[in-house]
């Protein structure tokens, strides 16, 4: 088939990528350059989503059968491409969020439920990242002839993370000593590797088909204590963790989930939600999903290939000085 993938240089649009060179579809990607390097092999065309006259020259004289959306953020802009990309193709995919669905994470998710109120002509700032998806999702689904497939992942790790919260941990951890390690070590997670996303949303778009999907692991397909056993492991490590106590973080004014990626905070309605969403609907149509160990270790594999001081994390982890406080005060407490 011929694929055209908006984005496609960086984490889930090159797993996307990879995936469909490996089945022999001819693929095109759009993007600006800046993200990342092309993947070999899929042609790429330089252009700006936001641009209209990108958009224009993109869609000139070229039709695809398959439309796969990794990029869209901002409804009035994802509504551009898909108004550019109508009667151009058969099925467009956008790969949205679980973070869409209307009332997640205070109440559970459900399947096909609906998405936070926004218009698909909504800009940048009209609300938060899950409401804005479920704005790109309306402008998909009103917008573009043909199929609409609308992918909704839950937690995102694997080869070529650009959001940085396993790179993060699996770098601290390498560095070996004691180890903030936050909370409780049983506490579950629902995980899912980005190559697992991609071969899932590829099938579906293979297939022509429409309608939502969530998209993640199994619940509890680790736990925390397991997530960062696997990083350490490994990274052949000796680092010592010493689990603390939520409230106690709190005080210390620890944060969730950026300074400690992947930790809530204290147990409470909203995180038992997070790591407890339904996936029936994708696995009976197909959905499978790795062991969270082989995602640690690939992307360890992938990420020691790039030089520490090269290693971009974003506003992920914590400071090494701060780390160092809040130990030295467990400790203190503690004796």
């Amino acid at each position: 088939m011929k694929i055209l993938v908006l984005g496609g240089s960086a984490f889930l649009g090159r797993a996307v990528v990879t995936a469909a060179l490996a089945r022999g579809h001819e693929v095109t990607t759009f993007n600006r350059g800046r993200s990342g390097a092309d993947v070999p092999g899929a042609r790429a065309v330089r252009g700006d989503r936001e641009v209209a006259a990108d958009l224009e020259r993109l869609a000139e004289g070229r039709s695809w059968d398959i439309v796969v959306d990794t990029s869209g953020y901002v409804p009035r802009v994802v509504g551009e491409s898909v108004r550019a990309l109508s009667g151009r193709a058969g099925t467009y995919a956008y790969v949205s969020s679980v973070s869409a669905v209307a009332d997640f994470p205070a109440q559970p998710a459900a399947e096909d439920a609906p998405g936070w109120p926004c218009p698909a002509g909504a800009g940048p700032d009209d609300g938060d990242y899950g409401v804005l998806k479920a704005g790109c999702e309306r402008a998909v689904e009103e917008g573009f002839d043909g199929a609409a497939l609308i992918v909704r992942p839950g937690l995102i790790l694997g080869p070529h993370e650009n959001v940085a919260r396993l790179p993060w941990w699996l770098t601290r951890i390498s560095h070996g000593g004691k180890v903030l390690a936050p909370g409780d070590p049983d506490a579950p997670m629902q995980l899912v590797d980005a190559r697992d996303v991609a071969a899932f949303t590829l099938d579906q778009a293979e297939f022509g088909a429409s309608g939502r999907f969530l998209v993640t692991g199994p619940a509890g397909n680790a736990t925390y204590g397991e997530w960062l056993g696997f990083c350490k492991e490994v990274t052949g490590s000796d680092a010592e963790f010493v689990w603390m106590d939520e409230e106690f973080l709190v005080e210390q004014g620890a944060g969730t989930f950026v300074e400690l990626p992947l930790w809530g905070g204290p147990p409470s309605a909203e995180t038992d939600n997070f790591w407890s969403v339904p996936t029936a609907k994708a696995q009976a149509a197909g959905l499978r999903t790795r062991a969270v160990s082989e995602t640690v270790r690939d992307t360890w594999d992938w990420l020691r290939e790039i030089p520490e001081d090269k290693r971009h994390y974003g506003t992920h982890g914590m400071d090494a000085e701060k780390e160092a406080a809040i130990l030295a005060a467990w400790e203190s407490r503690s004796e």
